[in-house]
């Protein structure tokens, strides 16, 4: 028997439940993989509350990083002790030891721990495809990053400043600010006592930004139209605040373009999953990017974790630990 997360309905933390579940074998094209830290993020939120549908009863968590010990059939390129890291996959990450398709798993090299791993794939993959194919941003341009001091922005703030590019970042506090300027973020624009699109014309000389990265949702949606050169890209990857609700095309002001981006569109290629994951590999293995771990909750405190995740307590990335 291993210890797991498992919810039965959807709902508040109250639902996640810690119990013993039975591990078998692998099946054909699985692996066992034995965690040795899981990541926390703000989709598994999304699923345990009944935002993002999933068949009841169900595991939680997406992402994580261990050891392989055990291979089904069929499966190759991996084997009995492998240090493995993912993001993606069924639900069932919050747990000690689970059976898994081994499409989502790659090596995770020995410089790089079991905590980073299991704290960096989503993230980081997320920004991977945010920065380089979602909007290429190029050296020299100006682009707008919600949520700046979050797991995801601070890799963000990290890579962009990598890339020579400037960052305007929104914050909901003068603690997060500084947090996010320490990564690389070249202003801040506190949100909830700013006006961002103001502060945006103010800071590009009036000439706004070309993309706007946006995960927050519902409080900052037309914020996020209104910051944008026309022919600008809004980028909405997340709903912290809520969905955003339906919208006239005439938001769209005649000329500004919108997409909704996953990273399991991407990372359903393998080829692509493969390319994402090196090149985030590098980053960090070389020092540009650094992911700093603000908060470990035991397994057991995963619900505790959920709830200030929700409060906005966290900052940079969350991992639970089996």
């Amino acid at each position: 028997m291993a210890k797991a997360i498992r919810i039965e309905q959807t709902g508040g933390p109250e639902v996640m439940k810690f119990v013993d579940v039975a591990v078998g074998p692998p099946g054909p094209g699985e692996v066992q993989v034995r965690h040795q830290a899981v990541g926390l993020n703000f989709i598994d939120v999304y699923f345990r509350s009944g935002l993002y549908p999933a068949p009841m009863p169900s595991g939680l968590g997406t992402e994580g990083a261990g050891d392989v010990t055990a291979v089904g059939a069929g499966v190759t390129g991996l084997k009995v002790g492998d240090r493995v890291a993912y993001a993606g996959g069924p639900q069932g990450s919050y747990s000690e030891l689970r059976n898994m398709p081994a499409h989502p798993l790659v090596k995770l090299p020995k410089s790089i721990s079991y905590e980073t791993g299991a704290a960096m794939m989503l993230k980081g993959m997320t920004v991977e495809y945010l920065l380089r194919r979602t909007y290429r941003v190029q050296k020299g341009q100006t682009i707008l990053f919600h949520a700046a001091a979050g797991g995801v922005g601070l890799i963000a703030m990290q890579w962009a400043k990598a890339l020579g590019v400037t960052v305007i970042g929104t914050v909901g506090s003068e603690e997060k600010a500084a947090l996010a300027r320490k990564y690389g973020c070249d202003h801040t624009i506190l949100y909830k006592k700013e006006n961002i699109a103001d502060r945006v014309r103010e800071i590009t000389g009036g000439k706004m930004v070309p993309v706007v990265y946006d995960s927050v949702g519902k409080d900052t949606f037309q914020a996020s139209l209104d910051s944008l050169q026309p022919f600008g890209l809004m980028v909405s990857f997340g709903n912290a605040s809520g969905p955003v609700p339906p919208m006239p095309l005439a938001a769209l002001k005649g000329s500004l373009y919108i997409t909704r981006p996953s990273l399991m569109s991407h990372t359903g290629n393998r080829s692509t999953l493969e390319e994402m994951a090196g090149n985030l590999m590098r980053m960090v293995s070389s020092g540009k990017v650094k992911i700093e771990i603000d908060q470990r909750y035991a397994l057991a405190d995963a619900a505790k974790a959920h709830v200030d995740l929700q409060a906005r307590k966290t900052t940079g990335c969350t991992v639970l630990l089996p």
